[in-house]
């Protein structure tokens, strides 16, 4: 009787243990979607848990909060940037986050953004390639051809690209006003890069502020 018992307060407390790490995401009232609540991923060797601020009086940053800006060169950009380069939203993205992060290394996701501006936070999993370090007239041919082959995977032989192994590159700056990653995009398609394996996530920081999603960096949340 006594094995009895105590074998079952072991399971009871086992259960009150595990009980706040199995409520923690069904507990939270400000969801990413119905069936997800939130996102874990690896930026720069730690882990940061993607979800949606939960203070329902929250407002977004200011600094994404100005509607008007002069163009050019803040302005509104298209849908669709160029064919066959996929337009994609927060799911989409927080879906390349995931798999990425699940061990998919033919994705790598890219905050186009100058250094400054990454200071003010950037999507977590991301990492930072600056759009004037793949213009041609701003950066130098060294700079550009250790990226596409060191960080995308491309080869070149005799001369030529190969792009035919290349990773998928996710692509975002500060929203659809901004000019940034659609300048790395269009570069990279000069380039020869394949347009499938360029996603474009148009809202860029603006709109992941304005969905209270986390960000990190100078100003992390």
């Amino acid at each position: 009787m006594n094995r009895i018992r105590t074998t079952v307060s072991s399971i009871l407390l086992g259960l009150c243990l595990s009980a706040p790490a199995l409520a923690a995401d069904d507990e939270l009232a400000v969801k990413i979607t119905p069936d997800l609540p939130s996102v874990t991923v690896t930026h720069q060797g730690k882990k940061v848990t993607i979800m949606r601020n939960q203070n329902e009086k929250n407002t977004v940053d200011p600094a994404f909060s100005k509607t008007s800006r002069k163009c050019p060169p803040f302005c509104i950009q298209p849908m669709q940037l160029a064919p066959g380069v996929e337009t994609i939203a927060e799911t989409e993205m927080l879906d390349y986050l995931q798999r990425k992060e699940n061990g998919d290394d033919s994705i790598l996701v890219i905050d186009s953004r100058t250094p400054d501006w990454i200071e003010r936070g950037t999507i977590p999993g991301s990492v930072n390639i600056p759009w004037t370090q793949l213009n041609a007239s701003r950066s130098d041919p060294f700079t550009i051809e250790d990226i596409l082959e060191n960080q995308f995977g491309a080869r070149k032989q005799e001369g030529l690209w190969d792009f035919s192994n290349v990773k998928t590159l996710v692509m975002f700056c500060n929203g659809m006003w901004c000019g940034q990653s659609p300048n790395n995009i269009q570069s990279l398609l000069k380039f020869g890069y394949p347009a499938h394996k360029i996603k474009w996530y148009r809202g860029g920081m603006q709109n992941w502020e304005i969905l209270g999603l986390t960000t990190v960096g100078g100003k992390a949340k």
